[in-house]
């Protein structure tokens, strides 16, 4: 059995800046893509970032370009987001994801191919 485990959301006014962290046990967690999404009060969940099972492939959802980055280090089975410039719109509940493919030569940007989520952690930005 996967669990992941996020940590790093909070309180920050605009403007601050967040990283969020994501540890997986389980299994061979180098073997898979990790990915972050959102979900705001009312909303659908959305792709944030994923990156791929080592690293080569990124991929940004349209809210996170220019202002998040996604990092991992397989040598302590972690993934990161960093969230720079953080707005309003930002706040939502993050949550860490696992591929359900190793090794997938398709990074997965939909939150059907991710079959292990964490709890999540909230990240609330005030105006």
């Amino acid at each position: 059995q996967v669990q992941l485990v996020e940590s790093g959301g909070g309180l920050v006014q605009a403007g601050d800046s967040l990283r969020l962290s994501c540890v997986a046990s389980g299994r061979t967690f180098s073997r898979y893509a990790m990915g972050w999404f959102r979900q705001a009060s009312g909303k659908e969940r959305e792709l944030v970032a994923a990156i791929s099972w080592n690293g080569g492939s990124i991929s940004h959802g349209d809210s996170a370009k220019g202002r998040f980055t996604i990092s991992r280090d397989n040598a302590k089975n972690t993934v990161y987001l960093q969230m720079n410039s953080l707005k309003p719109e930002d706040t939502a509940v993050y949550y860490c994801a696992a591929d359900v493919i190793p090794l997938a030569v398709i990074l997965a940007t939909t939150p059907g191919r991710y079959d292990y989520w964490g709890q999540g952690t909230q990240v609330t930005v005030s105006s």
